[in-house]
């Protein structure tokens, strides 16, 4: 990419977009072309045909979707499978249909199998079923995977599929009824500091273990592939059939649900004592991303957990 290229951020104002787009920026690249839903509904085919005509981007950063954690995503199941489908059949769409040089589609590691084997390598990708709370939106990540790698396959575009784990970071969504686990459980500990309140619910029993990527992390790994590799260093040329071209992005490590409240908890400065509520699911019980393959292509991640967290509770302060 040339500093001048125009590039297209679609979800510039979510974590994943926000911090794309601080990253390129600090990186010296000057035509960053953005829309926000209002100016631009993404799921109106029409709507982002002109606007792909009128623009015409030379790279395309696809980070918009409709996201949330377990009660949003069990809840909004048709939301989730409907918005997100639209979003990435348009944007890809147009995406071939304009030329653009190179797309940059963002997907998530609960596309992985329910009972996949830990640590989840990109090859493990439909090989049983799914997590049954959030399977809709992993049905249209995996769609979305499949349509980019099908364009490359048929169109020779050059479109490039990763999948963060999961992510936190300034702009992250502290909404405590959409919000993923780390954000959620630091917005509660906070407030529970502040209200001098004893005990903080957390929702099951505390032992499913997650790994956490800081966003400007996630962002600096996105840019990297954009700069560096193209769809052809996704696969092995040996195969006869193009699989599991997408890219683990992550740090290879995991915490404890009770570890990372325990963490959060010295950072805040709270005092109180933690309830597991054993009645409340508590998910897939590991999950881990294998991001050799993103080490293997010259990429690793530099933010740990405890100074990310540290980072973003600072910046929650401010807002």
């Amino acid at each position: 990419m040339k500093k001048d290229s125009k590039i297209y951020i679609a979800g510039h104002r979510g974590l994943v977009g926000s911090a794309i787009v601080k990253n390129l920026e600090q990186k010296g690249y000057t035509n960053l072309v953005y829309k926000t839903h209002k100016e631009l509904d993404l799921i109106d085919a029409n709507a982002v045909k002109a606007f792909f005509e009128e623009e015409k981007p030379e790279y395309v950063i696809l980070a918009a979707a409709k996201v949330g954690g377990i009660v949003a995503n069990n809840t909004y199941r048709a939301d989730f499978i409907y918005k997100n489908l639209q979003i990435q059949n348009n944007v890809i769409h147009q995406s071939y249909l304009s030329g653009v040089t190179k797309l940059l589609f963002l997907g998530s590691t609960c596309i992985y199998p329910k009972n996949a084997p830990q640590p989840m390598r990109e090859e493990y990708l439909l090989t049983s079923p799914l997590e049954y709370t959030n399977e809709p939106y992993a049905i249209a990540k995996i769609a979305g995977i499949k349509m980019c790698e099908s364009y490359n396959i048929q169109y020779s575009t050059n479109f490039i599929s990763v999948m963060p784990t999961n992510l936190y970071g300034p702009n992250d969504n502290f909404d405590l009824e959409k919000s993923h686990v780390l954000p959620a459980l630091l917005r509660k500990i906070h407030e529970a500091k502040l209200n001098n309140t004893p005990k903080v619910e957390i929702w099951g029993s505390g032992k499913p273990r997650r790994e956490f990527l800081y966003s400007e992390d996630m962002a600096d790994a996105c840019v990297f592939l954009l700069e560096n590799r193209d769809f052809k260093d996704m696969y092995d040329k040996s195969q006869k059939e193009i699989r599991n071209t997408h890219i683990n992005i992550g740090t290879g490590v995991d915490i404890s649900i009770k570890e990372l409240a325990e963490t959060i908890k010295k950072i805040v400065g709270y005092k109180g004592e933690f309830y597991f509520n054993t009645e409340k699911p508590d998910g897939t019980m590991i999950k881990l991303t294998d991001p050799s393959k993103l080490h293997t292509l010259g990429w690793r991640h530099k933010v740990e957990l405890e100074e990310g967290i540290k980072k973003v509770y600072t910046w929650y302060l401010t807002q």
